[in-house]
């Protein structure tokens, strides 16, 4: 082992410790803002810590848990230089999992890899983490930074996370409390949120040449802005309509579109049938089709066309429902209905009529 000085350092081969340590104490005002009551300690432990004698109230507490990632919408982020966004991105498709089956998410932890640390980048991603977790309702204990030089550009990242929440055993939503009559009330998405990216950067980009700083009219923004549009969190929304009235299932809407994800919580022997006409997918929807001649029955496979969770409840839910939603700001309509499958129906969910306008 060489001691003169000479030899291979950590930092030559890439890594830069420093650089991490002071990310590290310009994310803890941030992560700060992310708590809950129950987490014990603060930021910088080996592991996040959550007082877990606050499930004492539940009778037969289940934890749900669920992980994701943002997918190639963090290559809209680089590109862009902005990174204080796509960190509720992530919390969004996270949490929303949790909620689709009644839990309540407490709380997150993170990962975030990167070519090379820059602090204030690391941070603003960190804050956006924060930010989201906030919008959620649940707690950011803890995560990992990790700086890959070789293996990613000294500009790439990509960020996961992981998310915990509780239910009540005798609460959990699915697919077993849903009736024919029920209704299918859609919520709408805030654009495209973080699904179909590498769909839509293949259109509009290497098809259709556009650039992120493009003006373009229908969007009433520039492009970069319209596809860096954080994703809409309805955890706390969904928790609400659970308090407020009675539902007996949720969808979260991402890859794979409505149908394949609201046939997630279809039973056998019923379908949903959702009815296009109710409602108006955003502009960014048809110019996606429009710039790369794609079929309808394609972008309606990738993309959420316009609403982000579904909430199947008895139809004489539906007023309290959508007054619920609507109170909380959550733009929501009625989409559709469940009844029997017969014979010759194949799919769980069957879409109908042409979109409105």
């Amino acid at each position: 082992m060489s001691e003169s000085g000479s030899g291979s350092t950590y930092a030559a081969a890439g890594v830069d410790i420093e650089a991490g340590d002071r990310a590290v104490e310009l994310m803890k005002e941030w992560v700060k803002k992310a708590s809950r009551p129950e987490v014990v300690g603060g930021l910088g432990g080996f592991a996040g810590l959550f007082d877990a004698s606050a499930l004492a109230r539940y009778r037969r507490p289940l934890l749900a848990s669920a992980t994701d990632g943002v997918g190639t919408k963090v290559d809209i982020a680089r590109r862009m230089g902005v990174y204080d966004t796509i960190g509720r991105d992530l919390v969004g498709m996270v949490v929303d999992d949790l909620v689709v089956c009644g839990a309540e998410p407490l709380f997150m932890t993170d990962y975030i890899c990167v070519g090379k640390v820059y602090p204030e980048r690391v941070a603003a991603i960190v804050k956006g983490i924060a930010e989201g977790c906030t919008l959620a309702g649940c707690a950011l204990v803890g995560g990992e930074t990790a700086e890959h030089p070789g293996l990613l550009g000294a500009d790439d990242f990509d960020v996961a996370g992981a998310g915990t929440g509780v239910v009540e055993a005798d609460q959990v939503l699915g697919a077993d409390r849903i009736r024919t009559g029920d209704a299918v009330i859609a919520m709408a998405s805030s654009g495209l949120h973080s699904n179909g990216y590498s769909l839509v950067r293949h259109v509009l980009f290497d098809r259709a040449g556009w650039a992120l700083d493009r003006e373009v009219p229908e969007l009433g923004r520039t492009l970069g802005e319209e596809l860096l549009e954080p994703t809409r969190i309805y955890s706390l929304d969904c928790l609400a309509l659970t308090r407020t009235t009675e539902v007996h299932a949720f969808s979260h809407i991402t890859g794979g579109g409505l149908a394949n994800n609201l046939a997630r919580v279809i039973p056998e022997g019923l379908r949903a049938v959702v009815d296009r006409s109710t409602w108006t997918p955003g502009a960014i929807f048809q110019l996606v089709g429009e710039a790369g001649s794609v079929e309808r029955l394609e972008l309606e496979k990738t993309l959420n066309m316009g609403v982000g969770m579904m909430a199947v409840v008895p139809a004489d839910s539906v007023d309290v429902a959508l007054t619920t939603l609507a109170d909380r700001g959550v733009e929501a309509w009625v989409g559709g209905e469940i009844t029997e499958r017969t014979a010759g129906d194949m799919e769980a969910v069957t879409l109908t009529g042409d979109h409105a306008g």
